[in-house]
C-alpha cells in the first residue's frame, strides 16, 4: 500500500513512514479523537446502554 485517503478529509497521503496514519495529520488525528469523545461516532451494540445518570449508583 503505497498511498491512502485520510478518513477525515479525503487527502490523499504516503502511507510508510507516516506518523499518523490513517490521518494524514496531527489535526486530522485530533479532530477524529474529539468526535469519539464528543460521542459524534458510535459502535453498534444490540444491547441498550444505560443512561449516564442510571449508572451513578453502581460506582
Amino acid at each position: 500500500m503505497d498511498k491512502a485517503r485520510c478518513p477525515r478529509c479525503g487527502k490523499e497521503v504516503k502511507w510508510e513512514g507516516n506518523p499518523f496514519r490513517p490521518f494524514c495529520s496531527e489535526r486530522c488525528k485530533l479532530i477524529d479523537l474529539g468526535r469519539w469523545m464528543d460521542e459524534e461516532y458510535r459502535i453498534p451494540s444490540e444491547e441498550e446502554v444505560p443512561k449516564r445518570e442510571d449508572r451513578e449508583g453502581d460506582l
